[in-house]
């Protein structure tokens, strides 16, 4: 009898634990979801676009066209460098209110 008083005691520290430990990494990675989503409010309201995963994907577009235009600018490819920023100006537009 007392073997299993002592297993069921050791059976509960750990399971205490364990619940500890991912108690602590739920609360970590809610603070940084939280922060995340924090931070994309404030994006999205700065801009005027709404936050959404196909408006984000399209900002990522965007400014990715608006950086290859200015390093073709830089490179001196000046019709190739207003396409791309023509390109990535029409993209920004549309996420912009």
């Amino acid at each position: 009898m007392q073997v299993e008083g002592f297993f069921e005691g050791l059976g509960h520290a750990l399971g205490r634990a364990i619940r500890f430990v991912v108690d602590m990494l739920s609360g970590a990675l809610g603070a940084v979801a939280d922060a995340i989503d924090a931070f994309l409010q404030g994006l999205a309201r700065a801009i005027g676009m709404d936050v959404s995963i196909f408006s984000l994907i399209l900002l990522v577009i965007g400014l990715l066209f608006l950086y290859k235009g200015v390093r073709a600018l830089l490179r001196r490819s000046i019709i190739g460098g207003l396409i791309w920023l023509l390109l990535g100006l029409v993209v920004m537009g549309w996420l912009i209110r």
